[in-house]
């Protein structure tokens, strides 16, 4: 999976944003808040991965369990899948 063409990630007064290009931005209302983690699983999902390595990815970043990093992956790609940032 991976982030759709027609969305960006910028860092905006210290906060990391997602925000539509084109097209996407008549179907997604405003913007989507990122935090530094999201941030990272944002920055992997942007070359296409898949669930393993973004969980690998929090794991080799923060000191976190497994446990933890599946349930954050899931969260993170349940709010993209809504807000239709994501290709399979």
């Amino acid at each position: 999976m991976k982030i759709k063409e027609n969305f960006v990630m910028r860092n905006v007064a210290d906060t990391w944003v997602v925000l539509p290009l084109g097209e996407s931005s008549a179907d997604f209302n405003g913007m989507l808040a990122l935090n530094e983690t999201g941030a990272v699983l944002w920055k992997a999902l942007a070359t296409g991965c898949d669930k393993c390595a973004l969980i690998k990815a929090l794991t080799d970043e923060y000191d976190v369990s497994d446990e933890i990093a599946i349930s954050d992956v899931e969260m993170f790609l349940d709010k993209l899948a809504s807000a239709g940032c994501l290709e399979e």
